[in-house]
């Protein structure tokens, strides 16, 4: 299956389709040189997969963990690159989930200004939702996706076979941004994981989430209005995520802690059914003030105030701009 993302700067399509790690060199333009990077979490036949369909490639395997989306290890990927002579007609490979395709996504964007970019993600999070959008990052000073850049890829490969190999919390973990899209755009998503089996119906997951986001991507690649609506679930989210730091809950568990103040009175509970089917965290006991501190720093905070996405009902999302005695009041409210 091919899902098409039509962007005015640059158009790319995601290819959805078992086996298709494969069939990598006939998807990607692969006949030059490539700086594959993965991680020590992924199995490393997925990135030789890869490397043995380039011309000439370079693999660069960094530590599993969020610990390495930082600017260390962005620059050794960047002297990598440099000590390797790639030039502008080169390009980046990112085999692994959402920390690779964010570091190696970003730093495609920032050596010689540019240089082409290809997304494989291995994991249900970024299969659902990181490897589409073009946003690459790395955390600074604490705080998540700080530094980075909107850069598409040439092209995404996703293939369902690779996620065997995961363990079930990471299954689980991926889930929840699936959830969120099924909830901010898709009703029958929704009803399908109150109703059906989540690994009997992947493919459909999969192909439900990326199409949503897809959509909304091109009306707003640079997240200036609609796509705003993605970061439901984030604002509390990120900063649960902080608090936690490195070792303590995965992305998408704090998502889902995150989505769940934001859903109207009669929505939460059928939230919770779900999240709790999926295995996911539906309470969090820390310190709502150490969240607050966590959350000043959300790039979505200006003027005192902070854009929010509430949800009364499933797909009908509002944005709403709290203070941050609003926010930690909400906070207050779930976190008792």
């Amino acid at each position: 299956m091919i899902i098409p993302v039509r962007l005015p700067a640059g158009s790319y399509d995601i290819t959805l389709s078992r086996g298709a790690l494969s069939r990598a060199g006939e998807i990607a333009d692969l006949d030059r040189k490539v700086l594959v990077v993965t991680d020590s979490g992924v199995p490393k036949e997925y990135a030789e997969t890869v490397a043995k369909q380039c011309r000439s490639a370079v693999t660069v395997t960094v530590p599993t963990g969020e610990g390495s989306k930082s600017l260390e290890v962005f620059g050794g990927l960047c002297g990598t690159l440099l000590e390797n002579g790639f030039t502008r007609g080169d390009c980046v490979v990112a085999v692994g989930g959402g920390v690779v395709g964010d570091l190696a996504g970003f730093a495609a964007a920032s050596y010689m200004r540019g240089i082409d970019f290809y997304n494989i993600p291995t994991t249900v999070l970024s299969q659902v939702d990181s490897s589409v959008g073009g946003k690459t990052a790395v955390n600074f000073g604490g705080i998540k996706n700080i530094i980075g850049a909107f850069y598409q890829p040439k092209a995404v490969i996703i293939d369902p076979e690779v996620l065997k190999t995961l363990s079930p919390r990471h299954f689980s973990n991926g889930l929840a941004e699936a959830v969120k899209m099924s909830l901010t755009f898709d009703r029958k998503l929704f009803e399908l994981f109150e109703h059906e089996s989540t690994a009997e119906n992947i493919e459909t997951i999969i192909e439900h989430s990326v199409k949503s986001k897809a959509a909304v991507v091109e009306k707003d690649e640079h997240e200036a209005g609609l796509r705003r609506v993605l970061n439901f679930g984030h604002t509390i989210g990120h900063a649960v995520e902080s608090v936690e730091g490195l070792g303590g809950l995965y992305h998408g568990e704090c998502v889902a802690i995150g989505m769940l103040p934001m859903c109207g009175g009669e929505l939460r509970p059928r939230v919770e059914g779900v999240l709790k089917k999926l295995n996911l965290p539906t309470k969090w006991s820390g310190d709502p003030q150490k969240l607050l501190s966590a959350a000043a720093h959300d790039k979505k905070f200006s003027g005192g105030l902070v854009t929010v996405v509430t949800l009364p009902e499933i797909e009908n999302y509002r944005f709403e701009n709290w203070s941050s005695e609003e926010l930690l009041s909400r906070m207050e409210a779930f976190f008792k």
